[in-house]
Formats: structure tokens, C-alpha cells, sequence
């Protein structure tokens, strides 16, 4: 693997990034911005949990089927799914067909709405894990990256207390790195210092 992925503007960006278009596009326009939006956690939270032994890529490349089969993760609408919804999500081949994980995503979403009538939102609870405000990593090459850190192992613990499930400490930290509680660029990639802002 080379040391830097490049496209023909001659960007650097993260060693991770595959030669893919949709890959490149998430890296440069999502990854690590940070995100707010209850309903965008929501999916980012259910994505990763579906990631869960598979790559990234398989998860970019049905993230719109998921859109639109998961009511693009509106919560209270996820949170109402029943036997016959979960039948039929399990014969869509534009998802991962994983009855945990699909049975997961429906009691995250109660359980996030819990939240959101307990404290007035998921943003507020998910982002007091790191007071707040992203945290700016210095990383000089993609080895130095954690996969999980005290801050996930927290939200772990929390999340799961309070009835989420496929949300261990690797996977929190992920969502933290894609929702932009945590700028893992590398030093060298161009969107480093343009988050950071």
C-alpha cells in the first residue's frame, strides 16, 4: 500500500482510503465532520453496528438501500417496526441480512428515543463523552490510530446500560471518528487541518 492515497488534484489524504470514487467522497466530504442531527447519529450508530466483521465499503455501497428501507433512519418509525417489517428487511439483498442486527438497529432506536424524552436529545448525551467539542488527534500514519479509546469504552458502557446493543467500545469509536467527536485524519491528509478549523 502506498504511503498516501492521492486523486489526479493531487490531495493526500488518509492511507485507508481505497482508490474508490464513493469511498473518496465519503472520506472527503463526511468522515469526521462533526454531526448534530439526532437522525443523522441515529444512522451513523445503526451503520456502524452493521459494519460489525465486514468492510466500510460494504456498508457505502448499500448505505442508500438502507435509506430507504430503514425509513431514512427516522427513529420513531424504526422504533415501531414489527415481525412483518423485520421478514422483509430480511429478504431486501440491498442490506445486511443479519436478524441481530436488524432486531439492534429497532432497539436502538427506542432506546434513543428514550433518551431524547429524558434529556431532550441524542446529540446532547452522545457528544458530553467528549465535553462537547471534537477532539484534534495529531496521528502521523493510520497505525497509530486506536481502535477504541477510555471516550468509547464510557459510551460503550452507557449506551448498552441503557439498551442499545452492537455498540462496543470498537465500534463506538468508529462512529466517533465518522460523526467528528474525534479528528482522526492523519496529520498529512489535506482534510486534517480543514476540520480542525
Amino acid at each position: 500500500m502506498k504511503k498516501n492515497k492521492t486523486d489526479k488534484t493531487r490531495k493526500t489524504r488518509c492511507e485507508w482510503v481505497p482508490d474508490n470514487p464513493l469511498y473518496r467522497e465519503y472520506h472527503d466530504n463526511e468522515w469526521g465532520v462533526p454531526v448534530h442531527d439526532d437522525q443523522r447519529l441515529f444512522e451513523f450508530i445503526v451503520l456502524e453496528g452493521m459494519q460489525a466483521g465486514l468492510s466500510w465499503s460494504t456498508i457505502l455501497n448499500k448505505r442508500d438501500n438502507f435509506r430507504e428501507a430503514f425509513d431514512n433512519f427516522d427513529p420513531e418509525k424504526v422504533a415501531c417496526y414489527g415481525k412483518k417489517k423485520i421478514e422483509g428487511l430480511l429478504l431486501n439483498d440491498g442490506l445486511i441480512r443479519n436478524r441481530k442486527k436488524i432486531e439492534a438497529a429497532i432497539k436502538n432506536a427506542k432506546a434513543l428515543i428514550s433518551i431524547q424524552e429524558e434529556i431532550g436529545s441524542f446529540n446532547n448525551f452522545i457528544w458530553r463523552f467528549v465535553d462537547g467539542k471534537p477532539r484534534k488527534n495529531a496521528w502521523k500514519s493510520v497505525k497509530d490510530i486506536p481502535a477504541k479509546s477510555p471516550e468509547s469504552e464510557a459510551m460503550s458502557k452507557a449506551l448498552i446500560k441503557r439498551g442499545f446493543r452492537f455498540v462496543g467500545p470498537t465500534i463506538c469509536y468508529a462512529f466517533m471518528q465518522a460523526v467528528g467527536m474525534v479528528n482522526d485524519h492523519t496529520v498529512d491528509c489535506f482534510r486534517y487541518e480543514e476540520i480542525g478549523k
